[in-house]
């Protein structure tokens, strides 16, 4: 057994993952979230903010004593969409190094999409012959990766993503018809772009994860809370899974704040997230003819593909 740290620094959130790894399966020591929302207006302006620079970094040094405290594990910071969109990401790199000691991997979007994979599939249960789809909606970037049990078969990083196209498209609260129309008809461009690459017309299980994919599905089980035992592994029909996300997109910004099951940092993009999630699997639905009719719900992602890859340079 070995133990390891992982951080994942997306366009909305950083995590922090201490883990304890054997024989591929991970225990957590501690999991934590702060949303820094790092990629504000970076769509806009092609660089980050200071005062976003200022929130991740705080954070950075927060996660950098809780690290100390489990014994200085090893560490691996991957740093996704935001940072490899800005032009001053260096500025963020030099930021990150000081503070944790380790050069922060501004990876490309296949490379997401892998771990993004890998941490998915590694807590659920799938069949050696099934076709599994997974979908990760983050904050800049959307990944599709298809795979079996014997590995990937195809994956795609797509510049779509609950901040981006929060920002680019759905300016009023609750968004006017004529926004969400407008980025429905990009959301769906955008996956017809995938689809060149990814066979989505093979998939026998969608699996989604991260923050918009997680709340859709407790806004659809109607929680009492945020409850990730209830939400992990849950299954819905892709019918169940549209009219939440309906659902969130028309609510006004204080109707979502209320949600009892909803992170504060989320309640302004949680709209864009909820439509991108309903694109996916509409499209995927009608692309396998009716064979794929629900989906999966994964609190296990990205942060855990990262912690896993730790585990494997080591040995």
């Amino acid at each position: 057994m070995m133990r390891t740290a992982a951080i994942d620094c997306g366009t909305n959130s950083i995590r922090l993952l201490i883990a304890d790894s054997e024989d591929g399966v991970l225990t957590d020591v501690v999991r934590l979230m702060r949303v820094v929302r790092l990629g504000e207006g970076v769509d806009a302006t092609g660089r980050l903010s200071e005062a976003a620079l200022t929130r991740t970094f705080a954070a950075a040094e927060e996660y950098a004593g809780l690290i100390a405290e489990h014994g200085n594990p090893p560490l691996r910071f991957v740093a996704t969409s935001a940072s490899r969109d800005a032009e001053n990401r260096q500025d963020f790199v030099d930021g990150i190094r000081s503070r944790l000691g380790v050069e922060p991997e501004v990876i490309s979007g296949d490379e997401e999409a892998r771990l993004s994979f890998d941490g998915a599939v590694s807590v659920l249960a799938t069949a050696g012959h099934e076709t599994v789809l997974v979908i990760d909606v983050g904050g800049g970037s959307t990944e599709f990766v298809a795979g079996t049990a014997a590995g990937l078969i195809a994956a795609r990083s797509t510049d779509m993503g609950c901040v981006r196209y929060t920002e680019r498209f759905l300016q009023d609260d609750p968004p006017t018809d004529g926004q969400i129309e407008a980025m429905e008809a990009e959301v769906r461009r955008l996956i017809a772009e995938a689809a060149a690459e990814v066979p989505l017309e093979r998939v026998t299980k969608i699996v989604g994860v991260a923050g918009s994919v997680t709340t859709v599905t407790a806004h659809a089980l109607d929680l009492p809370t945020y409850q990730p035992e209830r939400i992990h592994g849950a299954e819905l029909p892709v019918t169940a899974i549209s009219a939440a996300a309906s659902e969130l997109l028309h609510l006004p910004r204080e109707a979502r704040a209320a949600l009892p099951y909803m992170h504060p940092g989320r309640v302004d993009v949680i709209g864009a997230g909820a439509l991108i999630w309903k694109c996916v699997v509409e499209h995927v639905a009608g692309v396998t003819g009716g064979r794929v009719t629900s989906a999966v719900s994964s609190e296990h992602d990205i942060l855990d593909g990262i912690a896993l890859s730790i585990a494997d340079r080591v040995r």
